[in-house]
């Protein structure tokens, strides 16, 4: 029964990987490396390259949380402030000043709440089937309060011995938290490409009432993308607290709109069924060395959302265009 339903999903969903969209990404990406080069010679400097490929692997988890939920046509406002509620709970296990547990301890403890929260999502929107923004709003809030309530609004210390997972690297300029994302990556373009898992995942972002004719549990799939959502915010939000060396509650505040921004911009279908890791990676790096743009030029940090919601808009626009001029092309 397995295999044949295998085979009766291989219909739906993505089969390209390294599209002509994806390479675009590529080419737009190479042009701004050049530029930025070009206008700060620093930039191609191992000590940059440590510094800025950290801050893409903690995107590309980030947008992974929200990217697994397009992909089965929901969604997910819940990825910061499952972030947040992550960091306090490692703050609280970690610190000197309260349980004090060893990281070997702590961390998977801390880890499991990301799944249980993704778990609950999942649970409430299918066997109430209720909409998945309401749901994820109401339990955005819920979260939220949770960590201001119970943190009081403090940081915690992370011990030294924890640093290494976001500071640490091989030769020096590698970062540790690179080489787990790229080995992440790996693992979801092999989920979405060679398991039957990953086929019906995408099967029901594609057209749920034919995949749930075709013999999938449609529900089952927006409950396993909610709890690999949660997966990803709790990953990012311990590597985070690893490399900033603090717990601070408010982590997670500004991750909505990143979440959204990579992925979008990384080709993650927003009516579901698209996936690509390969696209997210580089989504990030793009949002990262626009970020980079804006500080060489000198723009004030307030206009940072417009850029970014601009950046938003036009990925949404380039992408309704696409798949219009490429229905026309059939």
């Amino acid at each position: 029964m397995e295999t044949s339903s295998a085979k009766t999903v291989t219909g739906f969903g993505q089969k390209d990987w390294v599209n002509s969209r994806t390479l675009g990404l590529i080419l737009f990406a190479g042009i701004l490396m050049v530029a930025m080069a070009v206008a700060t010679p620093s930039f191609l400097t191992q000590d940059t390259f440590f510094s800025q490929s950290r801050y893409v692997a903690f995107y590309v988890l980030v947008a992974m949380s929200q990217a697994v939920c397009l992909a089965v046509g929901d969604l997910n406002l819940t990825v910061g402030a499952i972030g947040s509620i992550i960091t306090v709970g490692l703050g609280l296990a970690i610190s000197p000043e309260f349980a004090d547990l060893s990281p070997w301890i702590a961390v998977p403890l801390v880890f499991a709440i990301g799944p249980l929260t993704g778990l609950l999502n999942g649970i409430i929107i299918t066997r109430f089937k209720i909409d998945a923004f309401i749901v994820t709003l109401s339990m955005m809030f819920v979260y939220m309060g949770l960590r201001s309530g119970i943190s009081g609004g403090n940081s915690y210390t992370i011990p030294e011995g924890f640093w290494w997972l976001g500071q640490g690297g091989l030769g020096g300029w590698l970062p540790f938290m690179t080489i787990i994302v790229l080995a992440i990556l790996w693992w979801i373009s092999y989920l979405y490409r060679n398991t039957v898992l990953g086929r019906r995942l995408l099967a029901t972002g594609s057209n749920s009432d034919a995949a749930r004719l075709s013999g999938i549990n449609t529900k089952r799939m927006v409950v396993v993308a909610h709890v690999l959502s949660g997966c990803f915010s709790a990953l990012a939000a311990i590597m985070w607290a690893s490399w900033s060396g603090n717990a601070a509650p408010q982590t997670g505040d500004d991750w909505l709109i990143i979440s959204f921004a990579v992925a979008i911009i990384g080709g993650t279908g927003l009516s579901g069924s698209l996936i690509s890791p390969l696209g997210i990676l580089v989504g990030a790096v793009i949002f990262k060395l626009i970020q980079h743009a804006l500080v060489i030029l000198k723009i004030n940090d307030n206009y940072s959302n417009t850029l970014l919601g601009g950046l938003i808009l036009l990925a949404i626009v380039v992408d309704r265009a696409r798949e219009h001029f490429g229905k026309d092309g059939k």
